[in-house]
């Protein structure tokens, strides 16, 4: 399978690419033989509304006229989160199947990050009643080096036998190993016994990535052990966080029994279209390069980009390291899920707290709520010390009650919750609009009503060329962070335009001579900001930001009442929303933060009077 328009456009842009920009490239794929193509879903659903400002059921729509009605084009579903990161009620898990259907999709490839079987039982059978073929997958990955207890081939094949124990109906098998780590000879025994226990003619399906540098070893070994497929990409977005190359991997393969039915000539010329669609898109540098250190820090391929950029855009790409050694615990302590959308961004965010926050003084909410068993049952136990404190913080107690049970019983999901939402909002009740708000939430309704986003990162030609000569260097914009009496201002000044933390004001610069300052009386002290009553300093609770992120939502404004442990605002970062809960009782004194702003870790959000 050709993962190139949808895994390889998630693991080097973010999943953060305009349709237009690579139908040409798919055309091109397509003439070279290629006939089973990842066309959507996972992160590349989301991101369309969130960034792109395109509808992704048009997006499908377009992928199916270009590739053919005869190709097998497959997404990519999160058992009960479908392509949220969010878990779904059981008749938004239904819509999911029915909508993909109607918008020319023939297979979904299903998975959970936990391996909890109970959590693909309804959404395997909703793909097959649509008529949908289903690949149900068991997802891998390595422990970091020194941890045991799961992911090898005997929980493999435990989790395999209790897919077939539960009577789920699919069509395929996958092994799924987002982060790339998972070793040939782990590889190679877990497809040997599966092909042992499935029989000689089922279809076993293999997918890794070139993060760790082993890709090509593991197709191999799978191939040897009796895989029907392996997934490939294309360059530009192959190697690297992504899957190996389909050229590379043609040329290891020449000289054996293997053969990937294409004609490679054209996938050269396929490759070098595709490369012109993408040139003007920015290319991470890390996006192109094995990295070493995986084996302790499990990232899959879109996550790793995402979180460096995430460190880059706001200057602390110096805790990258720092992160990746913090990995290993949050793992073993979190009950070895698989490394992958969406535990894989519980794990990073619980190891960018104990790098920011010290180690396990502050839980992120999404990992806690996975330790306490809100997304269902860990591979192993988490740690108990872990739990109670996730507990403790989260203010919730530990649950085995099935994540579906839950979210049927939660008036605020499901299908009739976004009804109300579109009707409050005189959008049309269509199931494409109800399933748009039921998985993307606020920005669902944003797209809908034609406020949609755009944020894909492109390469800014006008960068790299020199200013006009009648452009004066003071005109050039520039950034400053301010703190004024213990708030944090973001200022951006450009010419006679001034933005304090996204608010833009017209003002007149003028610079001051030094006979123009105001004078103080004589015998006065310097003029200093007045101060607020030491009553008020005494009362005042700063409420700052746990990690880098994007003002999504506020739920207050200055004058409200809150309680301890209310949210007060929602930051998106690293892929989720994060709610920002006041930490005491009180009224809020300040909002100091505009929905879209973009916050640095600590800066100053609001104060509780």
């Amino acid at each position: 399978m050709c993962t190139a328009f949808r895994d390889g456009f998630q693991s080097v842009y973010g999943a953060r690419v305009f349709t237009k920009d690579f139908l040409p490239a798919l055309e091109a794929a397509r003439d070279a033989g290629i006939d089973y193509f990842e066309a959507g879903g996972g992160a590349r659903y989301q991101s369309l509304y969130f960034y792109c400002n395109e509808d992704a059921f048009d997006m499908m729509d377009q992928f199916r006229v270009t590739a053919g009605p005869d190709a097998n084009l497959q997404t990519l579903a999160r058992g009960i989160n479908v392509v949220g990161l969010e878990s779904q009620s059981s008749d938004v898990i239904d819509m999911h199947a029915k909508l993909f259907r109607k918008h020319g999709i023939t297979t979904i490839r299903n998975f959970d990050a936990l391996n909890d079987v109970n959590n693909l039982i309804h959404s395997g059978q909703c793909i097959v009643n649509h008529g949908l073929k289903h690949q149900v997958c068991v997802t891998l990955m390595a422990l970091p080096p020194g941890c045991t207890g799961a992911h090898d081939p005997d929980f493999y094949e435990q989790t395999l036998r209790g897919i077939l124990d539960a009577d789920i109906p699919f069509d395929s098998v996958c092994f799924k190993d987002a982060s790339g780590t998972a070793y040939p000879a782990t590889v190679y025994e877990t497809i040997r016994r599966a092909r042992e226990i499935l029989g000689p003619d089922a279809f076993i399906h293999y997918h890794t990535h070139e993060t760790a540098g082993i890709s090509v070893a593991c197709n191999r070994a799978a191939l040897d052990a009796g895989a029907s497929a392996i997934d490939l990409s294309l360059a530009p977005v192959s190697g690297g966080t992504c899957q190996p190359d389909l050229i590379v991997m043609w040329h290891a393969l020449r000289g054996t029994d293997y053969e990937l039915d294409v004609d490679i000539d054209k996938v050269r010329e396929a490759e070098e279209i595709f490369k012109e669609c993408m040139a003007d898109y920015f290319l991470p540098p890390e996006a192109i390069a094995v990295e070493p250190l995986i084996p302790w820090s499990p990232m899959p391929g879109g996550a790793l980009t995402a979180n460096t950029q995430m460190l880059r855009d706001n200057g602390i790409m110096d805790k990258y390291p720092e992160l990746i050694r913090a990995m290993r615990e949050v793992v073993e302590k979190g009950g070895f899920g698989t490394s992958v959308t969406p535990v894989s961004q519980f794990y990073i965010q619980q190891a960018f707290n104990n790098v920011m926050f010290g180690p396990w003084e502050k839980i992120a909410e999404p990992y806690g709520r996975m330790v306490l068993g809100y997304f269902g049952k860990t591979p192993v136990p988490p740690d108990p010390d872990v739990v109670a404190l996730a507990s403790k913080q989260l203010r919730l107690q530990p649950t085995t009650t099935p994540p579906l049970e839950l979210n049927d019983a939660d008036p605020d999901k499901g299908l009739e919750a976004a009804r109300r939402r579109l009707q409050k909002e005189n959008l049309e009740e269509s199931d494409e609009n109800l399933f748009i708000v039921a998985t993307c939430g606020e920005k669902g309704i944003r797209f809908l009503k034609g406020h949609g986003e755009i944020g894909v990162r492109k390469i800014d030609r006008a960068e790299s060329e020199p200013p006009p000569e009648e452009t004066p260097a003071e005109e050039a914009p520039v950034a400053y962070a301010v703190r004024v009496n213990g708030r944090s201002f973001q200022l951006q000044i450009e010419g006679n335009r001034v933005a304090v933390n996204g608010k833009s004001y017209e003002v007149d610069l003028q610079p001051a001579e030094a006979g123009e300052m105001p004078a103080a009386a004589p015998g006065a002290a310097p003029a200093r900001p007045p101060m607020p009553a030491p009553a008020a300093m005494a009362a005042a609770t700063e409420v700052h930001a746990q990690m880098p992120g994007r003002v999504l939502k506020i739920h207050v404004r200055p004058g409200d009442p809150v309680t301890d442990g209310q949210p007060i605002l929602i930051l998106e970062a690293m892929k989720m929303e994060v709610p920002v809960n006041a930490p005491t009782d009180g009224t809020i004194a300040t909002v100091d933060v505009a929905v879209g702003d973009q916050v640095a870790n600590s800066q100053l959000l609001a104060t509780i009077g």
